[in-house]
C-alpha cells in the first residue's frame, strides 16, 4: 500500500467523507490503511464524526453522591461512608514463612525442582526466592501453588456464562 497523497486522492478522499464512509471503507477504496486515512483527515480538518461504536445506555440510574471537599484536618466522624461504594480489596499482606531458608536463593540459583515463588522486593538486597521442592510440572511448592491457583467453583462458573 502507498501513502502518497496525489491532489486525486485527496479529493476522493474527502468525497468519500463527506458521503459518511467508514474510515476503514474510505482506506480500502483508496488502497492505503484505515490510520492513514484518520491522519489525512486530521490534517486536513475534515468536520469530526462520531464514534461508529453504540454505548448501551442502562436503564438503571445510578446513585449520585454529592462531592464535599476533604479538609486535611477532617477527623474519622466526618467521614461518611456510602453503602454504594466498596473499599479497596486491602494488599495481601507479605508474611514471611518461617519455613523459608535462612539462605538467599538469587535467580541464578534457581532450578527446575525449585519453588520459583519470589520473596520481597526485587530492588532490595534480601530480596530472594522460595527455593523449596517443586510439585512435578509446576513451579512452586504447595505453599505456593494454593496461593498462585485459585480453583473456579461451579457457581461462579454459572454467573460467568449467564452474563
Amino acid at each position: 500500500m502507498t501513502s502518497e497523497w496525489t491532489p486525486e486522492r485527496t479529493t476522493a478522499l474527502m468525497t468519500f467523507w463527506d458521503e459518511g464512509l467508514p474510515t476503514a471503507e474510505i482506506g480500502r477504496r483508496l488502497g492505503i490503511t484505515k490510520n492513514a486515512v484518520v491522519g489525512k483527515v486530521h490534517r486536513l480538518g475534515l468536520p469530526k464524526r462520531g464514534s461508529p461504536i453504540q454505548r448501551v445506555r442502562s436503564n438503571v440510574s445510578r446513585p449520585t453522591v454529592p462531592t464535599q471537599p476533604r479538609s486535611v484536618t477532617s477527623s474519622l466522624s466526618n467521614v461518611v461512608m456510602h453503602k454504594a461504594t466498596k473499599p479497596a480489596p486491602a494488599p495481601a499482606p507479605q508474611v514471611m514463612d518461617p519455613r523459608l531458608p535462612t539462605k538467599v536463593i538469587k535467580l541464578s540459583a534457581l532450578t527446575s525442582e525449585m519453588c520459583s515463588w519470589p520473596i520481597g522486593d526485587p530492588s532490595t538486597e534480601g530480596f530472594r526466592f522460595c527455593g523449596h521442592k517443586a510439585i512435578a510440572n509446576k513451579p512452586y511448592c504447595p505453599e505456593h501453588c494454593a496461593m498462585a491457583y485459585v480453583k473456579v467453583s461451579r457457581d461462579r462458573n454459572k454467573n460467568t456464562e449467564a452474563a
